[in-house]
Order: C-alpha cells, then sequence, then structure tokens
C-alpha cells in the first residue's frame, strides 16, 4: 500500500468517523458528571465504536452481501437515529442530579438499561452506518491484501483514538461553561447534530433518486 493511499483511506476514515462531531454528542450525554466518569464513558465509547468498526472489517463484506444491504439505505437509517437523538438534545430538559446520578449508574452496571457511552456515543455516533460500510468498501476481499486490510485497520484504530482524545479534551470546556452553560450548548450542538443527520439522509435520497441504488 503506497503512503497516498494510506492518506486517502485515513482521510476517509476520519470524515465518516468524524471525531470531532462527536465532540457535542459527548457533552451532552455527560454534562454535569464527574471528570472521572467522563472519563470512563470516552474509553467505553472509544473501545466499544473500535470493536464494532473492526467486527465490520471481518465480517462486514460477508454479512451486507448475505442482507444486500447497500450504502445509501445504512446512510438513511444511520441518518434518522442521529435526528432524533439530535431532537432529544434540543428539547429535553436540562439534568437534575438524578439525571446525573442515572447516567452514573448506567456507565457502570446495570444489565436493563443502555448505557449512552453505547447509544448514543459509540454507535451511531463513532461507529457510523457511513463508517460501517466505509471499512467494508477499503477492505474488500476481492481487491485488498491481508497486508492491506491489516494497514486500514490500524488506519481506523488511529482515528478512534483521536477521537478518544479529543472527547478527553472536551473536560476543560464542561468545567468552564458549568451546568447552564453545558444546558445551552447541548442545545445549539442538538442543531448543529440534527443538521449533520438532515444532511446525510438528504444525500443518501438524493443518490438513490439519482442512481436506483440502494
Amino acid at each position: 500500500m503506497t503512503l497516498q493511499s494510506i492518506l486517502n483511506q485515513f482521510v476517509t476514515l476520519w470524515v465518516v468517523i468524524d471525531p470531532i462531531g462527536t465532540i457535542p454528542v459527548f457533552i451532552a450525554i455527560t454534562a454535569g458528571t464527574a471528570a472521572t466518569m467522563r472519563k470512563k464513558v470516552a474509553l467505553q465509547a472509544a473501545l466499544v465504536s473500535a470493536g464494532v468498526l473492526l467486527f465490520f472489517l471481518v465480517f462486514g463484506q460477508m454479512l451486507i452481501n448475505a442482507l444486500d444491504i447497500g450504502l445509501n439505505s445504512f446512510q438513511v437509517a444511520g441518518g434518522i437515529v442521529l435526528f432524533l437523538f439530535a431532537l432529544t438534545m434540543i428539547f429535553g430538559e436540562p439534568r437534575t442530579e438524578s439525571d446525573r446520578k442515572a447516567i452514573t449508574d448506567l456507565t457502570e452496571e446495570d444489565p436493563v438499561k443502555p448505557n449512552p457511552a453505547i447509544f448514543p456515543l459509540a454507535v451511531p455516533s463513532l461507529a457510523s452506518p457511513g463508517a460501517m460500510l466505509a471499512i467494508v468498501i477499503l477492505t474488500d476481499n476481492n481487491r485488498f491484501s491481508v497486508t492491506d486490510q491489516a494497514v486500514t485497520a490500524v488506519i481506523m484504530l488511529v482515528v478512534i483514538a483521536a477521537a478518544y482524545v479529543l472527547m478527553r479534551l472536551a473536560d476543560p470546556i464542561i468545567k468552564l461553561i458549568g451546568h447552564a452553560g453545558s444546558a445551552i450548548v447541548s442545545r445549539v450542538m442538538g442543531m448543529i447534530l440534527a443538521s449533520v443527520a438532515a444532511n446525510a439522509v438528504l444525500k443518501a435520497l438524493l443518490t438513490i433518486f439519482a442512481t436506483g441504488e440502494l
């Protein structure tokens, strides 16, 4: 694999995983929680998203071919899920102490309730449908050797590591703005996230209408 190919793959994975775009989601679900808990949520999200993408790297091509699922369909589904979460950021009530305790409990141990580090942070924010399919395309067994696929895996892990670092850097932001500021930021970021989600859905729909490919 050439240096140009490695650079192209890095840019592609950076765009579809979008570490910077994950920061609004991270701030929204961890606002008002302790720094140690934010660190734990960031680490869990990074590990889970890496595991999901590695699964698609190894088994994704076989799975998608078996189910006959297209990139555009994945993109629409992921965009809708992100949009629905963005609505909770915009219209949700500011977190009370009990809410923050609930987040703490979820990130520790609760077999029933969903873990916010897994949803929506790891999936579909980091391990988005676009990222899953991008991994499958970049590791096509018909075009890439095992060595090339291993290089792609390393590049993907580097991008996930960058996302983890950026989530950790969100701590000073949360400390600076406080609870009231985090409520405002959550709504503003919710609007941004809703726009990104709507854009993903519209692009996928336009591609479907133009090419007829799902």
